[in-house]
Order: structure tokens, then sequence, then C-alpha cells
């Protein structure tokens, strides 16, 4: 089983560094004005990792 991307809502801050840099794979949720993962199985991996060095409070995670 491939790894998964999934962000930590109780840290998420909802900064949108996330959704800047990797829209793909990372939204904001209207509601809760929190990032939101839509598409857990990842996409550039690279962006990914990019979004996870930006996030100000470390909420993005690889899921093994």
């Amino acid at each position: 089983m491939a790894r998964q991307v999934y962000v930590d809502l109780d840290e998420c801050i909802g900064c949108e560094s996330c959704v800047e840099i990797c829209p793909e794979v990372f939204k904001m949720d209207e509601q809760s004005g929190k990032a939101e993962v839509i598409m857990p199985e990842g996409g550039p991996e690279d962006q990914i990792e990019e979004a996870m060095e930006t996030c100000p409070v470390q909420c993005i995670h690889w899921q093994e």
C-alpha cells in the first residue's frame, strides 16, 4: 500500500500555503477554515514535500 498524505486538522491554522503550493492535492474547507486533502493518494511529491516544509505548524504528514 502506498503512503497517503493527510492534514492534522487539530494543528492546521488555515494559512493556505499548502493550497497555494499544491492545489491539486489540497483545498480549503470553507466551513472549518482549514486545509483538507482532496487527493490522498498524492500528486507531485516534490510539491507535497514543499507544502510540508512550508507549513508553519507542520501539520501535513505522510501515512504509510
